[in-house]
């Protein structure tokens, strides 16, 4: 009989990856998908709020009886309530209506004070992510408060090491392209860099909104992609770790993932489907004797009354 693991947190990891069967066109690479959403609160961000949690604790940053706050567009904020409700620690979230309710309710189930700062009529842009950044800022600097800063926080990244070397295990070292989408990004470097230290000669593709090409070089602006799209160069950005970056519209980003639930059988949500849009391009680009691997990054159960779903 196999061990039973202790601890909410020992189940995340080990997440599934499986090829994309319906949605790729022939004499394209094949596309592997890692099933993040099987992280027990239903993404990747499990992995990097455990790792900034006991990083700080364990180098005295974070004290027991502390409150962790932070700024979020939800998916950071959820899995931070997960691990500091199985942890012990209070947590002060800074958000905004721009993002799923689902995301709120979530956040709050695990016991987190939440609150909003408006958006513009719902959209994601650079004010709003600045503005809530600033309201942390201000929160962090009363006594008892560890100000987990996703941005800049260096942990973080290290949670993502796991994501790779998985994806090394689950391809038996047969991986020629990562594509991932970028917010903080921890993860397309974590990963990436994981991958790389193996040896392999590895293409890695960046994913941003298309309204808003930052990293392309591009002008700030809105968009319609949660959990992504800063509208702004994240601070721990290596441009040399990237190959190229691919800009994929809200609008492409929302039809792929409706496809995936009704094609693949795969229930994402809309960063997920900018993922495998671009995905799509490269794979066309390397021919059918590659394999290309992107992310699935969390579950579309947290976007069902959004317009990702809502209105499908």
């Amino acid at each position: 009989m196999e061990a039973v693991s202790r601890g909410a947190l020992s189940g995340i990891g080990n997440t599934p990856l499986v090829e994309l069967v319906r949605v790729v066109p022939p004499g394209s690479a094949r596309i592997m998908v890692k099933l993040e959403f099987a992280n027990p609160t239903g993404s990747m961000k499990d992995r990097m709020a455990r790792t900034a949690i006991e990083g700080a604790a364990s180098d005295g940053r974070l004290q027991p009886g502390d409150t962790v706050v932070e700024y979020t567009a939800g998916t950071t904020g959820v899995s931070l309530a997960f691990v500091c409700a199985a942890l012990g620690y209070g947590l002060h979230i800074v958000f905004s209506d721009a993002f799923s309710r689902e995301k709120y309710l979530m956040m709050q189930a695990f016991g987190a004070i939440i609150e909003e700062v408006p958006s513009d009529g719902g959209q994601i842009n650079e004010a709003l992510i600045q503005s809530m950044i600033a309201r942390a800022g201000e929160l962090a600097a009363e006594p008892g408060r560890w100000w987990c800063d996703q941005l800049n926080n260096h942990d973080a990244i290290l949670g993502y090491a796991s994501l790779g070397e998985e994806i090394w295990t689950q391809t038996g070292g047969r991986i020629d392209a990562f594509v991932q989408s970028v917010a903080t990004a921890h993860s397309i470097h974590g990963a990436a860099g994981a991958i790389r230290a193996h040896g392999a000669d590895l293409h890695v593709t960046a994913v941003e909104p298309a309204e808003s090409p930052v990293l392309s070089g591009g002008p700030t602006g809105s968009h319609r992609i949660e959990g992504i799209g800063i509208g702004f160069i994240p601070p721990l950005w290596e441009p040399d770790q990237v190959d190229d970056i691919q800009t994929v519209s809200s609008g492409e980003a929302i039809a792929m993932a409706r496809r995936l639930t009704r094609e693949e059988g795969l229930f994402a949500g809309v960063s997920s489907g900018a993922n495998v849009v671009a995905a799509l391009r490269v794979a066309e680009r390397l021919g059918p004797d590659a394999t290309v691997v992107t992310i699935l990054c969390d579950s579309g159960l947290r976007y069902l009354s959004t317009e990702l779903y809502r209105d499908a």
